[in-house]
């Protein structure tokens, strides 16, 4: 089971990763764009477009970026950020089904809930 933690903290930091790289791009595209138009509105509109872009891919890949270092560091907080983030990848056809779905087997597998909770022994009366 702990090669398939390590495999989803994995997905989740190499996409979460690329989505960042990617939406950072993107930004840089529509705003060099707006400013080789010349035109103050293509800047303008193009910026704020660029921008929330950006912003929107930040949201959305920094979770999974630092969800996936804290499956591979066993937190519990780590397990859940995942699960909650493999449920909304769930509606994301045909990929995001597939790694959410995995990702669900995973960490919802009674082996890998008693890894990030060990229950403490109780000492015997």
């Amino acid at each position: 089971m702990e090669t398939h933690i390590r495999i989803v903290a994995l997905i989740n930091i190499v996409f979460g990763t690329f989505f960042l790289i990617a939406g950072g791009g993107i930004l840089l595209l529509l705003v060099g764009i707006g400013f080789l138009s010349g035109d103050p509105e293509a800047m303008t509109v193009l910026g704020i477009i660029g921008a929330a872009f950006g912003l929107l891919m930040l949201v959305v890949s920094i979770p999974g970026i630092i969800g996936g270092f804290g499956l591979l560091q066993k937190k519990e907080w780590g397990r859940i950020l995942i699960i909650i983030i493999s449920v909304l990848g769930l509606i994301n056809f045909p990929m995001g089904t597939a790694i959410g779905a995995y990702s669900l087997y995973v960490l919802l597998q009674q082996e890998t809930i008693e890894m990030f909770n060990p229950v403490p022994a109780t000492p015997v009366e």
